[in-house]
């Protein structure tokens, strides 16, 4: 009960203590109760610098209402968890004597945090004592939000670069293994590069949030069609699958080895060929999957090779190591099959 009294006194002394400052100051007061830029004036004789005035601007920003914020003390605002160098830094700026304008965290009525920067000016009398003090507050929040955001969309380029230009590397180290033919080798770099480059395109185009399975085909086989009109000898079926950034590059690069493959020795080497794919998320011992079936017929008869090649490495590390699936290269006599088995994490249906 008495402190429900000495509140309430407190809040009537806070009123008086406006009109008299409205009475004196009227045009100034009234400007700044319609200012858009959140205000305030505390009491400079009182420790704790209780708060005299505040704008429309400050409730907005704050969510508090006038019955809440006159007599208070001006740091009762300041948010939980604000460290002694910002209450030491703002006594500074009270006492005039600090080199810059804090920016801390303030609470709202509802517990949210905002980032403020604080400009304090002293009011003084006609004897030159402070007896108020003047501050505004600007709201800081949208940029630090932006600014941690762009720190967060620097790292992950960092990241993806670096995974690019290992991709890169391992594309490379692979080719010039065991080659001697200077053209086939610039051939077979030039052409994964360009392929992990669709993918790029592709994934920029969504802001690098993700791609769809059946639109990483296309690029991937988009020079494939084009040649010799084999487009209509590709059967492409599926749901709509949307895969994450790393899913979409790895599966890139493994499309257009295995049409390069077709291509030059499989079914689209010769008039008749086809190729099949399709795909589709199944129920697996551990989690789901995304099944992925890659089947050529009516090329020529298939005979298993002697040795691992380049497109079958490149398979095995993208989707094996990279991605924790597993892949199954079948050289059937009536054309290749490549079976291709990957964690559902993060790939969903859409």
């Amino acid at each position: 009960m008495a402190e429900d009294i000495e509140g309430a006194a407190e809040q009537t002394a806070a009123v008086a203590e406006v009109d008299k400052f409205a009475d004196k100051l009227g045009p100034f007061v009234l400007a700044a109760q319609k200012t858009r830029m959140a205000m305030i004036f505390t009491d400079a004789k009182v420790d704790g610098n209780p708060i005299v005035f505040a704008n429309e601007a400050f409730h907005k920003l704050t969510g508090f209402d006038e019955a809440e914020v006159l007599g208070t003390d001006f740091y009762e605002l300041i948010a939980r968890g604000v460290g002694s160098e910002s209450v030491t830094e703002i006594k500074t700026a009270f006492a005039g004597t600090a080199d810059s304008d804090p920016e801390i965290s303030f609470k709202r009525d509802d517990g949210t945090v905002f980032c403020a920067a604080l400009f304090i000016s002293p009011v003084t009398d006609d004897d030159g004592v402070v007896v108020q003090h003047f501050l505004s507050l600007v709201d800081h929040t949208s940029d630090r939000e932006k600014q941690a955001h762009c720190e967060m969309l620097i790292d992950e380029l960092n990241h993806r670069v670096k995974n690019t230009l290992a991709t890169v590397q391992s594309i490379t180290r692979q080719a010039l293994r065991g080659a001697t033919d200077l053209a086939v080798i610039r051939e077979t770099i030039e052409s994964r590069i360009f392929a992990l480059s669709r993918s790029h395109d592709l994934l920029s185009h969504q802001n690098w949030e993700g791609a769809n399975l059946r639109d990483v085909f296309d690029a991937a086989l988009e020079p494939f069609r084009a040649a010799d009109s084999l487009a209509a000898r590709f059967r492409i079926a599926g749901p709509d699958v949307r895969l994450p950034p790393k899913a979409t590059l790895a599966l890139g690069i493994a499309f257009h080895e295995l049409a390069t493959n077709a291509v030059k020795y499989g079914a689209l080497s010769n008039d008749a060929g086809i190729v099949a794919a399709d795909w589709s998320i199944n129920a697996a011992t551990g989690g789901d999957q995304l099944n992925i079936r890659w089947h050529e017929s009516g090329g020529p008869p298939v005979t298993p090779p002697d040795h691992k090649g380049f497109g079958s490495q490149v398979l095995e590390r993208g989707l094996s190591h990279e991605l924790g699936g597993t892949v199954r290269l079948e050289y059937r006599r009536e054309g290749v099959a490549c079976l291709i088995d990957l964690p559902a994490e993060g790939i969903a249906v859409e």
